[in-house]
């Protein structure tokens, strides 16, 4: 293989990489569990990104509702995980997979998201009291959890 050929192969592992998916419909997932959908129109070597015309997708269950956010900036190291969507099978998602639901009923759908989110913590509550009490786990933070 000449020098020319062998560069040609080498997959980028900066965010050179992300020069292909500039003006296209990515999805990103942020740190916090986020899901963010919308146009890469630029970034920088830190991956920090701008992306247009986003949308935050909540998922609840088998449903989901997208939240317009518009021009949105996301700070690099908050990226997890950064893909492409295939604009052509976006539309052909089975109902059985997951549903859409209307714009109107996106305050209902952040509502039960928040009261699944409180029942979450309050059962992580619990759950790592048992563990202190019962198993002998220390809390974070506690003593001997220092180096």
């Amino acid at each position: 293989m000449e020098a020319q050929e062998i560069l040609a192969n080498i997959a980028f592992t900066t965010s050179g990489a992300l020069v292909d998916l500039v003006d296209k419909k990515v999805i990103v997932v942020l740190r916090d569990g986020r899901k963010l959908i919308g146009i890469l129109r630029s970034y920088d070597q830190f991956a920090n990104l701008v992306l247009q015309e986003t949308v935050e997708r909540i998922f609840l269950g088998n449903r989901y509702g997208d939240v317009p956010k518009g021009l949105y900036i996301v700070r690099g190291e908050n990226v997890v995980l950064m893909g492409e969507i295939d604009l052509d099978k976006e539309d052909e998602v089975p109902q059985s997979v997951a549903s859409s639901i209307p714009s109107s009923a996106i305050p209902q759908l952040l509502e039960a998201l928040a009261a699944e989110h409180e029942f979450k913590e309050k059962w992580e509550q619990r759950r790592n009291a048992v563990l202190r009490r019962e198993r002998g786990f220390s809390g974070e933070g506690a003593e001997g959890d220092s180096y």
